[in-house]
């Protein structure tokens, strides 16, 4: 199996420090946007508003399993705007926890909006729709005023003019966009470097405290964020989107890698970025090992004999 990896690895100002192809090359950002579409209200004063916790505000920035306890937090986030889980609009699906779980965890045998992997964010949509007093049921229509705030602060957290972010229809039908790989990277290192950055430090200390306190809400069990974030021993914020993109910010760095896999193959973007880390020099044997399975090194027969082997072509 090969795929086109494209890795970009940028600091806070955008300089590429290191690459391996196209390090602007444009991508659908999908998932991994979300804990910028949080700031619009988080820059608001929505978390002291609302009484937010650290975890639900992980959940604003989560592609969840579905789980009893994201569930819970959804519930949470709604309950303290005041909204119905109905006014959710980013539809129904079979919970995750049983694609992409540990074998032997189950799906819940019922579900709805809030098993949705987007739910958290969607719930922080509302919320700010609450906040601002506008209107809920067409939150997701790119010319609301929350996604004309979104767009706004996408564009000044990454560095590209409003008018070069490419928009598209997320899985989730909320609005994302495209934008090469060097900023999206640049975006995620200043949401690692928190307080540090001087546009948006409180929003960007906040989140990232929130994902790395709580990574298992973030993803959920057997995910890869919440193995990557426990593995940086909380220096690590990491967010993995749809079509094989993945992003992972040091926070003692001020750096952050961001990948793309061209196919969209997980298992290759996954052992791409294990691999890039290293290479990196991010990672030391207590950190290798956990890590380890998330390489995929091996090729396995559905009996599980191993039938080849998988390995890095790239060199950053």
């Amino acid at each position: 199996m090969r795929a086109l990896r494209r890795p970009a690895v940028t600091d806070t100002q955008g300089r590429v420090l290191a690459q391996a192809g196209d390090p602007h090359w444009r991508t659908f950002t999908r998932s991994t946007l979300k804990p910028l579409q949080a700031l619009p209200f988080l820059e608001a004063g929505g978390v002291a508003r609302f009484g937010l916790t650290r975890a639900n505000l992980a959940l604003l920035c989560a592609s969840h399993n579905g789980e009893p306890m994201h569930v819970q937090q959804v519930d949470e986030i709604l309950g303290k705007a005041g909204v119905g889980y109905q006014r959710l609009q980013c539809g129904c699906h079979v919970p995750m926890l049983g694609e992409l779980a540990p074998a032997g965890a189950l799906a819940p045998i019922t579900y709805d909006e809030r098993n949705h992997n987007c739910s958290g964010k969607h719930s922080g949509f509302l919320a700010w729709c609450v906040q601002h007093g506008q209107p809920l049921e067409n939150y997701l229509d790119p010319a609301h005023p929350l996604q004309q705030a979104i767009r706004r602060d996408v564009a000044e957290a990454t560095g590209v003019a409003e008018d070069e972010l490419k928009m598209g229809i997320d899985g989730c039908s909320a609005p994302n966009y495209a934008m090469p790989l060097s900023a999206l990277a640049r975006g995620f290192a200043r949401l690692a470097s928190g307080e540090r950055d001087t546009r948006f430090g409180a929003s960007f200390a906040a989140l990232a405290d929130a994902m790395t306190a709580h990574p298992e809400l973030v993803s959920g069990t057997g995910r890869n964020d919440v193995d990557f974030m426990r593995a940086g021993r909380g220096d690590w914020v990491t967010k993995v989107g749809a079509d094989g993109v993945q992003v992972v910010a040091s926070r003692s760095r001020g750096e952050a890698l961001a990948l793309k896999i061209s196919d969209g193959n997980k298992l290759a973007l996954y052992a791409a970025t294990v691999e890039a880390l290293d290479q990196l020099g991010w990672l030391d044997e207590e950190q290798r090992q956990p890590l380890r399975p998330w390489r995929w090194e091996v090729i396995a027969s559905v009996k599980g004999a191993p039938v080849g082997a998988r390995h890095a072509m790239f060199r950053l």
